[in-house]
C-alpha cells in the first residue's frame, strides 16, 4: 500500500513535452514521477493508441484512421507503457457518449485489459496499473472482469461524498478521481474512512499541491511533476 502522496505525470511531463507522447513519458520518468496518467483510444484497425482527443490535430476522427496513417507522435499503448518503465500507470479509457468513438459495449476496455494481463504475466505486478474512466459503467465492467485490478471513477463532482464512498467501496473500486477545485480535506477523510483513495486532477499550482499533500491526498495528477515532487520533498524535510 502506498503511504506517500503519489505524483502522477498528467499525460506525461506535459508542460515540458508534447502530451501523451513517448517523450513526455520518458521525461516524467527522468524527473522521478511516481506514476503516469495516459489516455487510451482505439484506431480504425483496432490498435490501442494513446491520445486525449477523439480528433487528430488535422481534424480526422482517430477511430476512423488506420494505424499506419496515424502521426508518428501517437504511440500505441504498449509503446507508452514501455516508456513508463517502473512507474505505475493510471490508464484512462476514453469513452464518453458525446464523442464519435463512444463504445457502449466496452470493447475498448476489454482490449485494454488484454494488454494489461499480458504485461502482468511478464512482470507479475497487478498493482502497477490502475484503470479509470468517466463512464461509470466502464469502470464497473473492468472490475467485474478483473477484480484484482485497481479501478477508479473519474468525476467532476462527487456529490455526497459519504454516499459515493460507500458505493465505490461496496463495488470494489480502489479510488475516486475528482477534479481538483472540488477537493476538500473533509472529502479526503470521508473517502479514506471507507478505504477509498483520492487522486485528484489536474493541479499545477505549488501552493495548492502543498495543501493537498498536507491533507493526505493519495495522488496528484499534474502537468509539472518536477514542481509537485519539489513540494513533496519540502514537506518531508
Amino acid at each position: 500500500m502506498r503511504t506517500t502522496t503519489q505524483v502522477m505525470a498528467h499525460r506525461g511531463a506535459s508542460k515540458a513535452a508534447p502530451a501523451n507522447t513517448i517523450e513526455a513519458f520518458a521525461l516524467a520518468r527522468r524527473m522521478g514521477a511516481h506514476a503516469v496518467e495516459l489516455d487510451v483510444r482505439q484506431c480504425a484497425t483496432g490498435e490501442l493508441v494513446v491520445h486525449h482527443d477523439p480528433m487528430l490535430k488535422d481534424g480526422r476522427i482517430l477511430a476512423h484512421v488506420v494505424k499506419e496513417h496515424l502521426p508518428d507522435i501517437v504511440p500505441t499503448l504498449d509503446e507508452a507503457l514501455d516508456a513508463c518503465g517502473d512507474m505505475w500507470v493510471n490508464v484512462e479509457i476514453k469513452n464518453h457518449r458525446t464523442e464519435p468513438d463512444y463504445d457502449g459495449t466496452d470493447v475498448r476496455a476489454l482490449a485494454v485489459l488484454e494488454v494489461l494481463r499480458r504485461r502482468v504475466r511478464q512482470h507479475g505486478d497487478t498493482k502497477r496499473y490502475l484503470v479509470s474512466c468517466f463512464r461509470r459503467k466502464t469502470v464497473d465492467r473492468v472490475h467485474a472482469v478483473w477484480p484484482e485490478l485497481p479501478t477508479a471513477w473519474l468525476t467532476m463532482n462527487v456529490g455526497n461524498a459519504d454516499e459515493l464512498a460507500r458505493d465505490l467501496a461496496s463495488n470494489g473500486h480502489s479510488a475516486v478521481h475528482p477534479e481538483v477545485a472540488r477537493v476538500t480535506r473533509e472529502m479526503i477523510e470521508t473517502f479514506h474512512a471507507h478505504g477509498v483513495q483520492v487522486n485528484t486532477w489536474t493541479c499545477d499550482d505549488p501552493m495548492r499541491i502543498r495543501e493537498l499533500i498536507t491533507w493526505g491526498i493519495d495522488g496528484i495528477c499534474t502537468n509539472v511533476p518536477d514542481v509537485a515532487l519539489e513540494q513533496l520533498r519540502d514537506r518531508s524535510a
